[in-house]
């Protein structure tokens, strides 16, 4: 019993979540914004402590949300005319994500923008360094969770862990098979990799989960998002490190320029003299 209890709340927890993302347009930007800022922490090659202030600020905005879209409700339910306490109550609960929003602002600036940190990404994007499996694989999952949940919500199909559009672990499956595709540098390792990829997707049709279509888009997608990890973002930080200078080099330069002198400078102040 005490094991039912636990998964209908997670099933209640869960469907308070889908009706904040379905009703409120503010959640589903902040959500967006969630899925942009992991995309931006594996482009610019953050680290793992300025990746979770990142999202804990994002995951701070959608909880303060989550909790006016409640607090909203449940004015709505008490009182059926205007009465200035609601106002309130609804203006303070409002107050609490703007509050939330401009810390989220303020931990962007001070993380892509401060000058020992932006000094820092930017000899990253120079090295063109890669970025630990680790790393990869845990923020690919949840961005893959995140945009085929929001897929299917978008789309009206399916429960977010069942059915759907997309097949979502189909796509689970061709992520880690295509990152082993990448990472592992063994063809026979990559082939029987994508034959588990396979096998999982032709579960799902085989069940009379997912149709054929489905599952293909599972697969395409996932492809798409490691392939642009793996492939198109290590040629985009090359195309970057040829537009920008390192800070370390321009002060370099600028205290090479302030402590060197031209020799024909020390000579007309000689003459002068």
């Amino acid at each position: 019993m005490a094991r039912k209890s636990q998964i209908s709340g997670f099933r209640f927890a869960q469907e308070g979540i889908l009706h904040c993302f379905r009703t409120q347009p503010h959640m589903r930007f902040h959500f967006y914004m969630l899925v942009a800022v992991l995309l931006s922490g594996l482009l610019l090659n953050l680290d793992n402590r300025d990746l979770l202030v990142m999202m804990f600020a994002i995951t701070l905005v959608i909880v303060a949300e989550m909790v006016n879209t409640a607090i909203e409700a449940v004015v709505d339910m008490v009182t059926e005319n205007y009465d200035p306490r609601a106002k309130l109550v609804k203006d303070v609960a409002a107050g609490a994500v703007l509050l939330a929003a401009m810390n989220a602002v303020v931990d962007g600036v001070l993380i892509f923008f401060g000058n020992s940190n932006l000094d820092r990404i930017q000899y990253r994007i120079h090295q063109n360094m890669t970025p630990d499996i680790s790393h990869v694989l845990v923020i690919l999952v949840v961005l893959l969770t995140l945009i085929v949940i929001i897929s299917k919500l978008l789309s009206n199909t399916g429960t977010p862990w069942k059915g759907g559009i997309v097949s979502g672990h189909s796509a689970i499956g061709f992520l880690l098979a295509t990152c082993i595709l990448f990472i592992a540098h063994n063809t026979l390792v990559a082939v029987l990799g994508m034959l588990l990829a396979v096998l999982v997707a032709q579960s799902r049709v085989q069940a009379g989960i997912h149709s054929l279509r489905e599952v293909a888009l599972g697969a395409v997608l996932a492809v798409l998002l490691t392939s642009i990890v793996y492939w198109a973002m290590p040629h985009l930080r090359k195309a970057i490190a040829h537009d920008i200078v390192p800070l370390h080099t321009r002060h370099a330069a600028v205290n090479t320029s302030v402590n060197t002198h031209p020799a024909g400078t020390r000579l007309v102040s000689d003459e002068r003299t």
